[in-house]
């Protein structure tokens, strides 16, 4: 087990810092990964559904990579999960992916204190994964804790701000690249 595909989901990755960051850490500690950039793949909106699907077929461990948009996947990232996981793909008596790892790292704009039953959403952060479990369910996808950092925000972004945010990035691509390790070592979890 060592074919690691990351899907990048950031609509527009070249104004990003933390998703970018990540990718480039991702890039260079997993030269062997395969990385598809969705904001590249997506011509005038369209998707290569055949070249997806390969890909992911290819694939022992699936990273999705993004940042959380509406406390979920942005939308081009949503429009690539309705046009490539279709019945008889992903799922159904003739689904293809069942057995796969799936780890979901993303990064959130408001801060972690935000993401509790007394923050200002109410909810922690893995009350808004539950769609997540329910896709890997029906895809038959093992899905593995999630790697995430809170306070990646677009507001008021300042050289420190943007240095701060680019160490956060640093660090939770390391985690990443632990746990993908992990996994691609040790597959059964032994």
């Amino acid at each position: 087990m060592n074919n690691i595909l990351i899907i990048s989901g950031h609509p527009e990755l070249t104004h990003s810092v933390a998703n970018a960051t990540i990718l480039d850490e991702l890039a260079t500690a997993l030269p062997d990964a395969e990385i598809r950039r969705l904001d590249w793949l997506s011509l005038d909106g369209k998707f290569n559904i055949g070249a997806e699907q390969e890909s992911l077929l290819r694939a022992d461990v699936i990273v999705w990579q993004f940042p959380f948009s509406w406390y979920g996947l942005p939308g081009l990232m949503k429009q690539w999960l309705d046009e490539v996981f279709v019945h008889g793909f992903a799922h159904g008596s003739t689904a293809k992916l069942g057995g796969k790892k799936l780890i979901l790292s993303f990064t959130t704009g408001a801060p972690q204190a935000f993401y509790t039953a007394d923050g200002f959403f109410v909810h922690a952060i893995e009350e808004y994964l539950i769609p997540f479990e329910t896709t890997a369910r029906l895809c038959n996808l093992e899905l593995l804790a999630p790697v995430y950092t809170c306070g990646i925000s677009y507001a008021d972004r300042d050289v420190d701000k943007i240095a701060q945010q680019k160490m956060l990035a640093r660090e939770h691509a390391s985690r990443l690249v632990d746990l993908l390790n992990t996994v691609v070592n040790n597959p059964e979890g032994e």
